[in-house]
């Protein structure tokens, strides 16, 4: 019997388990997981910080699951080393489990800058770090987050959204530098405005004080809660000290497979053709081409890399973007709104008559026709215009779900159909729930929850089904 070991039991490395069991029963299958916590959605973690999920809500796997599929999980145990000559994986307990094929998703770790006093502040990466933000956040008066990438601002968000005044400081001239331009950096900084969050860009901070943050000119911020959001770097060390090939990454072929070829990596520690992601959908993609090779449902499978869309997921802000989003007229036709005053801006950026950029801020009923053009990279309509405003035709899915073919995806994450929303639903699926249980549908980022309610209520509505 096959002995398959997964190291990293986060987003990746449960789903990678739960593909395997998909596709083999008998496959002997080792899960280890640094964090204590069952495997839970990262992505939804602002939602916990801000009190509209409950961490048990988060959950992506039950701890009963492992024993009904034949998984040994063992949470809350550290790989330290790796014997690639006995094929064989140590742990700080002292355990030795051996390999035949091992699968690392390691992840990444949070960046803490190197500025004195940086131990007085929380970072914004895992379940853990929730709660110790949650519990210093009830006795806070002020928050300050430092990084307004897009963990800092949903941080930012969730505080707020709990009462507390918070100051969100970034470095850049302009908040999400890295999928917005300055524009539209400006309109979701005035959003978070409007939502309780102020916004300062372009400032250094140079110590982490008992009552606040020091910027550079010897201002002084004042906060009693400190919450890091200045990145992530992938977890490496372990591939590194067995002496498999890192750069940035741990890297990897179209197959997921290191310079060993009894050794995967995927997700957030894999670098695939000299790119590291650090998305879900990604990761998911990866586990899906390893699951198919190593249980041999598809040894052809192979991952060609992905075409990123980024949704920010904090309340009563809309955003999502996709592409080269810094392009601008001088490279390529571009197409823009900008409304400050209502929170709005659209740009479309396209080249050779492809789209290869959107940004969608304040509200986002375009975005699934536009990444179905972005991910499909087909010639656009003349009608530029109609594509950032699209009236009835073009609404949401959850308004006119009938106009929408069957082969449009609505969860990126999972990339999941409305014929596949459909099909589920003639086998019985009638809400949500029953829905996400069979496709996986709103598990990943949750942007398309709307999406599949107005299908599914649409479907009963015409089959005269109650939901």
């Amino acid at each position: 019997m096959t002995r398959i070991v997964v190291v990293g039991n986060g987003m990746a490395g449960a789903r990678l388990v739960g593909e395997i069991r998909a596709r083999d029963r008998h496959v002997g299958l080792t899960v280890f997981g640094a964090e204590e916590s069952q495997p839970y959605n990262r992505v939804l973690l602002s939602n916990v910080v801000a009190g509209t999920m409950p961490p048990e809500q988060v959950r992506l796997l039950d701890p009963a699951w492992y024993a009904d599929h034949s998984v040994t999980a063992l949470p809350g145990v550290e790989v330290t080393a790796v014997d690639r000559e006995n094929r064989a994986v140590l742990t700080a307990t002292g355990r030795r489990e051996p390999y035949d094929v091992l699968v690392l998703a390691t992840g990444s770790e949070a960046v803490v800058p190197p500025v004195p006093g940086a131990d007085r502040a929380v970072t914004f990466r895992t379940m853990d770090d929730c709660r110790r933000i949650l519990r210093a956040a009830g006795a806070a008066r002020h928050a300050v987050v430092i990084g307004g990438g897009l963990l800092g601002v949903e941080a930012a968000r969730g505080l707020a959204g709990r009462g507390l005044p918070v100051t969100l400081l970034h470095l850049a001239g302009h908040l999400m530098d890295r999928q917005l331009d300055a524009e539209a950096g400006l309109v979701l900084g005035q959003t978070l405005g409007g939502l309780g969050v102020r916004t300062r860009t372009g400032v250094v901070v140079e110590e982490i004080l008992d009552g606040g943050v020091r910027l550079a000119g010897d201002e002084t911020v004042e906060a009693d809660l400190v919450v890091l959001a200045c990145g992530v770097r992938p977890v490496t060390g372990l591939a590194r000290e067995a002496g498999l090939e890192v750069a940035r990454g741990i890297v990897v072929d179209d197959e997921m497979r290191t310079d060993d070829p009894s050794i995967f990596a995927i997700g957030e520690c894999a670098e695939h053709r000299g790119r590291v992601y650090g998305l879900v959908a990604p990761a998911w993609e990866q586990a899906t081409v390893v699951a198919d090779i190593v249980t041999g449902a598809d040894k052809a499978a192979r991952y060609r890399g992905s075409r990123l869309v980024t949704r920010l997921k904090a309340r009563s802000v809309e955003l999502a973007a996709m592409g080269e989003t810094h392009l601008t007229e001088d490279d390529a036709e571009v197409v823009r709104f900008s409304h400050r005053a209502a929170g709005t801006y659209r740009k479309l950026v396209i080249r050779d008559g492809r789209l290869v950029g959107v940004i969608l801020l304040g509200e986002t009923s375009a975005v699934g026709n536009l990444t179905q053009l972005f991910d499909r990279g087909g010639p656009l309509p003349g009608d530029r215009a109609g594509l950032l405003f699209p009236g009835p035709q073009g609404n949401a899915v959850a308004e006119s779900p009938v106009r929408m073919p069957d082969a449009a995806k609505v969860c990126q994450c999972n990339d999941v159909t409305k014929g596949q929303i459909r099909a589920c639903w003639e086998s019985g699926a009638r809400d949500v729930a029953a829905v996400a249980a069979a496709t996986r549908a709103t598990t990943g980022c949750g942007g398309c929850r709307d999406a599949v309610e107005g299908i599914v209520g649409w479907l009963c509505e015409q089959e005269g089904v109650s939901a």
